[in-house]
């Protein structure tokens, strides 16, 4: 199963290790589900990581350990095209990765632009929550 876990998810996950999105990171480094992952997803990760709130409820180091996993574990995909399919454009190259690697879902919190969508072609776009009941985790 070919999986794409937002931003939005993978901060959540070093916030909250109790939530569901840390139990699908850890689903993830369990092989239950392949990542899918890309340079501006990386980039995006690295930046938000850095924003001031976000340093003060995390540590750096729990960062960068998410982040060196992910660059191994993960299916990189480089360079996808430019589409226009959210209402915010920032969130475009999640559905480029969703196409490019034919992703059987999309985990994401943001129900304003893309959760809203429920789907994309064949992918699912789902919560966190709704995609551990459906790893039953």
């Amino acid at each position: 199963m070919r999986v794409i876990l937002d931003t939005n998810v993978l901060i959540a996950a070093l916030i909250a290790p109790n939530g569901s999105p840390h139990q699908l990171f850890e689903a993830f480094l369990a092989d239950r589900f392949t990542l899918i992952t890309g340079t501006m997803q990386i980039e995006e990760f690295s930046r938000v990581t850095r924003y001031p709130a976000i340093r003060n409820r995390i540590r750096p180091a729990q960062a960068g350990r998410m982040l060196n996993a992910i660059r191994a574990l993960a299916v990189n995909i480089e360079n996808p095209p430019v589409l226009s399919v959210s209402r915010d454009p920032h969130d475009d190259y999640l559905f480029a990765m969703v196409n490019l690697a034919n992703a059987d879902y999309l985990i994401t919190g943001d129900k304003a632009d893309v959760l809203a969508l429920l789907r994309h072609g064949k992918t699912q776009i789902v919560t966190a929550r709704q995609f551990t009941e459906i790893l039953k985790l």
